[in-house]
């Protein structure tokens, strides 16, 4: 699928001549990525599809600036992101790049609410009022009150990935990366997460990068990359 939002002017992220490899020991290089170019504009929302081992965690890493490329460049808005320190990395993180993760990465010990509050005290330089922005995130992810101080064992997949979504959301970033977000759930509940990503791309401009092995996905994004054998191409 090739359609594009009339409103994406301007790229939010632009990889040119991304490669990188992964050394082991006595020095063996293992090439994972080759030649990636990729620009990706605010308020797109896109498909990387590609199987185990293609590669596309390894894009996904650098794109939310965990991990660096060993060749090219990354620009996250015209910032030049290998040229960040760590603290600069963090605080990209922290204020514009939010993750959706198969496994939730909710802490057990912790409500719901707690749970989605933590980005929050974790950013040095927040200044807004906690309540309004964990419940306003909270709402946007259609989580429903009544679960919002439960702890996730209490909570179905699909309410702890939408738990897991307001996480993400709560600190308002312009670039949301979700890593299979709809793995090891129920068709169902899997449609469902995927209309909660279209809201918040339609109605929040969210810039929304979804890294999936899962074909039916191409039918809601506006455009698909595929990566096989570290190698990207545009459908």
């Amino acid at each position: 699928m090739t359609t594009t939002k009339s409103n994406q002017n301007n790229n939010i992220v632009t990889l040119s001549d991304i490669s990188k490899s992964f050394y082991l020991k006595g020095g063996l290089e293992v090439p994972v990525l080759h030649h990636i170019n990729l620009t990706v504009s605010e308020g797109e929302m896109i498909a990387i599809l590609g199987q185990s081992g293609s590669g596309k965690s390894t894009l996904m890493n650098i794109i939310g600036g965990l991990d660096i490329p060993t060749k090219g460049d990354y620009y996250f808005a015209e910032k030049h992101v290998n040229t960040m320190t760590s603290d600069e990395l963090a605080e990209l993180r922290s204020r514009d790049i939010s993750f959706i993760f198969q496994s939730f990465h909710l802490l057990p010990g912790k409500t719901v609410y707690q749970n989605v509050k933590l980005p929050l005290l974790y950013q040095r330089s927040f200044t807004g009022d906690h309540h309004e922005y964990v419940t306003h995130a909270l709402n946007r992810a259609a989580l429903e009150e009544k679960h919002w101080h439960k702890r996730p064992n209490q909570l179905s997949g699909g309410q702890r990935q939408r738990a897991a979504i307001a996480r993400a959301l709560v600190a308002r970033p312009r670039l949301l990366l979700a890593d299979e977000p709809t793995g090891n759930l129920d068709s169902q509940t899997g449609d469902n997460i995927i209309e909660s990503l279209q809201y918040l791309n339609d109605k929040y401009n969210t810039t929304i990068i979804i890294v999936t092995h899962d074909e039916s996905l191409t039918d809601v994004v506006h455009r698909v990359i595929t990566i096989k054998d570290g190698y990207t191409h545009q459908i």
